[in-house]
């Protein structure tokens, strides 16, 4: 399946940098790189290969220094995302605390292993080394919201509320 990318928004974003002093020679600042990529990403919700291929010509950065930046960093994204983020903790505490089965019970409940997002797009299951939250294990974070001493049960009550029908396994 072909899917054109749209490159408008990305040269608005490029448009805001020549006005700015993010420049150099003429050349984007590669200590920007960062904060362009977080916008891209902000704009698309993922960083679209083709917008960073327009990028790499446009500013000048080689695209093998901005694919080494997006690898590197586990805030970009080179799918498309699902509406909601699902992090669930690996961290040790978690671990005590059977995390494992927490984070089982995710993937059964949607169908998806981590890494992936649903086919509707509503959800994107990952798992992440430490949420930084360890008096709550084990813990889940979605989207922006921490629910932590989860059980199997609370965490299907807690993926129903997110889910349009309410309907999750």
């Amino acid at each position: 399946m072909i899917t054109t990318i749209d490159l408008e928004p990305v040269n608005k974003i490029l448009a805001q940098i020549e006005l700015s002093e993010k420049l150099t020679n003429g050349k984007i600042k590669p200590a920007y790189l960062i904060p362009l990529l977080q916008d891209i990403q902000d704009e698309y919700g993922y960083l679209p290969r083709k917008v960073l291929e327009h990028v790499s010509t446009i500013s000048g950065i080689p695209l093998s220094r901005i694919f080494g930046v997006i690898t590197f960093y586990e805030q970009f994204y080179m799918e498309p995302q699902g509406k909601h983020t699902i992090k669930c903790c690996r961290g040790t505490a978690c671990h005590v605390k059977n995390g494992q089965k927490i984070s089982d019970t995710i993937s059964e409940i949607l169908g998806i292993a981590e890494g992936e997002t649903t086919e509707d797009g509503l959800f994107t299951f990952e798992t992440v080394a430490c949420l930084g939250t360890c008096f709550l294990a084990p813990v889940v974070m979605i989207d922006d919201q921490y629910f932590g001493n989860l059980t199997n049960s609370e965490i299907t009550k807690i993926i129903n509320k997110y889910s349009p029908k309410g309907d999750m396994p």
